[in-house]
Formats: structure tokens, sequence, C-alpha cells
């Protein structure tokens, strides 16, 4: 965010890497986006809570070149005293505001969302209100124009807004007037995990309070990056809808800042639209309405690619299809548990206990359910050789399970009968939170004998629990027939040859959504013809 609070390459004046003179976060959490800033002459915090408003003046204090070496203390105002260019204020913001008189370069903020006791309703007169007053569902716009105040003549806000802030229809007046005065520059979409909420794709408003005499800019810059992030996973073999660990965050980065400073219409990526346009009855300004995603494949020549990768799939799909079953009477096998083969060390079970997002990759339940791969690195020692077995990070009780090749992974919630052999290409991950890992001895157990086993729809169902609306499952109550390994050996086959089969079905599934919906787009844009 810090970076797009230098000026455009249009805005006459130099765009180098020249260090902020003063930067304001008026909502500061625990202080990241200040943290973030380099060299700024001085930073300005606010923050409701007492306590992490502390945690921001410590951090601040500790990262700032020439910290003291005693931690900053509150004084009896909530004041935080460190070095001179640092001050940190407790307080309501929006009703409270302790830098009333401040004029800064730069505001960076990451405000509450859906803040309905914001104080509309003590508010109603503040100066603050140069475009409008806020409804009261609108906190956000409230923000907005907190940040705007806040500023020099010239300098610029970067805020991350709720996606819905860009097109309510209570807050269309006051958008509309942030775009006749220039005050908002730029509206950019951001992937769905770039900050929390995690689970929304926010947008990233960067704003410029107006300088008298100077004509307002007259277009909005919009960029939309989350088809960039999602073509990337694809690219990488990940399946979309990954999560925050599945985003390209280099790939997201450059497409935001070039998107700001060449101001360019890049298709499917950035558009410059004229203000003019977008004065309608709703001012409705987000991205994607005006820049529509890229037709899945591409053009015609790229559906032609993807039509040929798919071809190729389907004949391999054909190869691998499984021949006709032959019929025979249920054997009655002696059975064992995987919990007794536990107890006789033939496999030992491990529970996942890794996040995404921390240091080496990790294999998730949605990795599982969907066939992707782990993103990331995998785990190496200081010489950068990866680390699996004995050696692994997972040798101490808290660290994570790091996956070797022929580990067995189940998840534990869901009911159904999905099960994945490691192969080379995961060893180095980490075992992911929800679940089960089996490693089997391999002088006792082939492990896609285990896996095939473990996956029967009855043997799945006795060792689940139902009590809650979930079912669980009980890695150790499921059954396995005792055979030789030789005999294992020769049912492991089988079992590897239906994966194989199963994950060709999944490539000609994904390769055939994309050849429709690309024929559709192409056909109803016209850069596909009916002939």
């Amino acid at each position: 965010m810090a970076d797009l609070a230098e000026p455009p390459k249009d805005a006459g004046r130099p765009a180098p890497d020249r260090p902020l003179r003063s930067v304001l976060d008026p909502a500061a959490g625990t202080g990241a986006l200040l943290r973030a800033v380099t060299g700024p002459a001085a930073l300005y915090a606010q923050e409701a809570d007492a306590g992490l408003a502390a945690l921001t003046a410590l951090r601040l204090a500790l990262s700032a070149d020439g910290a003291p070496s005693s931690p900053p203390s509150p004084g009896a105002d909530g004041t935080h005293s460190s070095p001179p260019s640092l001050a940190v204020r407790t307080g309501d913001t929006l009703r409270a505001d302790a830098f009333a008189r401040l004029a800064t370069d730069t505001v960076l903020c990451h405000p509450p969302f859906n803040d309905r006791n914001w104080g509309h309703d003590v508010l109603a007169y503040d100066p603050r209100w140069e475009y409008g007053f806020p409804a009261r569902v609108e906190s956000e716009l409230a923000w907005v124009q907190h940040a705007l105040a806040r500023l020099r003549d010239g300098g610029t806000a970067v805020l991350l807004m709720p996606p819905a802030a860009a097109s309510r229809r209570s807050g269309r007046r006051i958008r509309a007037d942030l775009l006749r005065r220039g005050a908002l520059r730029a509206v950019i979409a951001l992937p769905a995990g770039a900050a929390p909420p995690y689970g929304i794709p926010l947008h990233l408003w960067v704003l410029r309070r107006p300088t008298p005499g100077v004509r307002p800019g007259p277009d909005l810059l919009l960029a939309d990056t989350a088809g960039l992030a999602a073509s990337a996973g694809e690219a990488g073999g990940k399946a979309a809808g990954g999560g925050r660990d599945r985003l390209d965050w280099p790939v997201v980065r450059a497409a935001v800042l070039d998107a700001w400073r060449d101001r360019a219409d890049l298709p499917g990526v950035s558009r410059v639209v004229p203000v003019v346009e977008l004065l309608d009855d709703d001012v409705d300004l987000a991205p994607a309405r005006y820049l529509p995603r890229p037709t899945p494949g591409g053009d015609a020549r790229g559906l032609g690619e993807v039509r040929e990768r798919l071809a190729e799939t389907l004949r391999l799909t054909t190869r691998l299809t499984p021949p006709p079953a032959t019929p025979a009477v249920p054997a009655h096998r002696p059975r064992t548990t995987v919990g007794e083969l536990a107890r006789g060390g033939a496999l030992s079970l491990h529970t996942g206990n890794a996040a995404p997002g921390g240091r080496g990759p990790v294999l998730t339940e949605h990795d599982v359910l969907t066939g992707a791969d782990p993103a990331g690195t995998p785990f190496t020692d200081p010489a950068g050789t990866s680390l699996t077995g004995p050696e692994a990070p997972s040798a101490a009780p808290d660290d994570p399970v790091v996956l070797e090749p022929g580990d067995v992974v189940v998840p534990v919630l869901g009911g159904g009968t999905v099960v994945r052999v490691i192969g080379e290409r995961e060893a180095g991950a980490a075992l992911g939170r929800n679940l089960q890992l089996l490693r089997p001895d391999p002088a006792a157990l082939d492990p896609w004998f285990l896996a095939g086993f473990l996956r029967g729809t009855a043997n799945n169902r006795q060792a689940s629990s139902y009590a809650s609306t979930a079912a669980r499952l009980d890695a150790r109550r499921l059954h396995l027939p005792r055979m030789p390994l030789d005999e294992q050996r020769r049912y492991g086959e089988r079992f590897r040859e239906l994966a194989a089969f199963e994950e060709a079905l999944r490539t000609t599934e994904r390769l055939g959504g994309v050849l429709v919906q690309g024929m559709y787009d192409g056909l109803t844009d016209g850069t596909v013809t009916p002939a």
C-alpha cells in the first residue's frame, strides 16, 4: 500500500523510491501498515484499543532506526512517547480525532468494515464531510473522508475497502462527488486472501486531496488482479480457490503497481475510464463491471490449444479406462485394523497441525480433496537439502509433520472416500490441519494397497462417527485384509492405475469446462465464428 502512495507518471513530479515525509494510519491495529513504510520522517498512528495502541508503539519503535533501548510507555493521556518521528495515540478516530490539525503526505488505512456505530448520530455537522454526510451503513466512506481531511493538498491516501463500498446505492452521491472533484484516482480489486477478512476480494482505493486551482483529473483507473492470481495458480497446476497460500504475490504486486504508475489500458487487467462514463444513476465503481475477465483459453488460437490438450487427455483417459470387472464370490479374508498395525509397528500415525502462510509449503485439506499440489518451497536445511524423514522439522512435537514419498493422507472430516498417496512432487511439504497421515513400513505394507482399501465406502462408514453435522473419520478404526506383501503389491498396482484414471478424468473435466465456456464467450462476443 505504501508503494501506491508514490505519484504516477502523469502527476508532474518524479516517482523514484523517495521516502515519504509523513504517514498517518488512523486505524493502526498492530501497526503493520506503518511498519511496511520505508524511511518516512514522521509516523502517526491512532487506535481505539489501548492494548493494540501500546503494541503498535512498541513495534514501530523497535523497527525504527535508532530505536530506544527501553519500550515506549503510555502517558496519562494515552500518548505513547518514543522517538520524535513517532506518535501513537489511543482513542476513537472518528469521534475523538487525536490529530485534528495534522496535514500529512500520506494516509494508509485498513478501516473497520460494516460498523454502524461509527458516530452517525453525533457527527452530522463534522467539517470532515466535504463530499457528503455518510449514511449509517456507509462507515467506510466516513473513513475515506477522514483520510482526505488529514492530507496536505496533493497528498495521497490508500485505503483497503470492502467491495460493496464501490457499488452500494446509499453511497452513490459521495462517490459521485469524489469523482467530480478528482479526489478518487483509482479502485483496484485484489484477489481473495490478500488481507483480512481473507474470504472477501477487497478493493484498494487510492485518493488524492485536490489542490486549489488545479483542474481535477478527468478519469479513474480501474484495475482487477483477481484474474491474474487465478491464471498464475492454474499455470502452476493449482486449483482455483485454494486460499491465501495460493496467491502469487509478486504477480499481484507487479500488476497493481504497473497499473497505477502507468495508468494504461491492459485487457482484462486495467482500464482508465473517463469520469463522465461513471456518473450514472448508480455510480458503480466495481472494476469487474468495466473489466470483464478474459475468455477462458484466450482467443481462437488459444481455444485450439485447449482442444488439442483435451483430445490428448481423452486419449489418455481411454487408455487408462479399467477393463471390464470380473465377477467373483466375496472373499472372506482375515482382517486387521490400522490401530492394530500401528501398535505392531507396521505403520505410524500422525495428525496434521500446519497452517498455510508459514515456513515452507503446506498440503491442505483442500489440496487433498481437489488433487492440487502444495504451494511453496520444501523445508530445507542450511545447505539447501530438502528435509524428510528423521531430520525433518517434524522431529519436535510442535513442529509440522513433513511428508515423505509413500505416505498416505486421509481427510478427517466430510465422510468421503478420498485418500492420497504422497509422491516426489509433494515430498517436503508440511501436513495441514484436519488431515491424518499413515506412514507404512515398506517391508510390511504397500502404500497403494493401504490407500486403496482405505477408500472403500463401507470401510469409511464403519470408521466414521456421526455425532455432529459432519462425519469425522477415525483412521485407527479402518479395516485392512491380511495379505502377503506380493499380493498387496498386485492390488496396489491396480489401485495405482485407478488413481491415474481418476486424475485423467479430473483434467478432462477442467479442460472441457474451459473449452465450453471459451466457445460460448467467443461466439457471443464475435471473436469466434459459428462456421
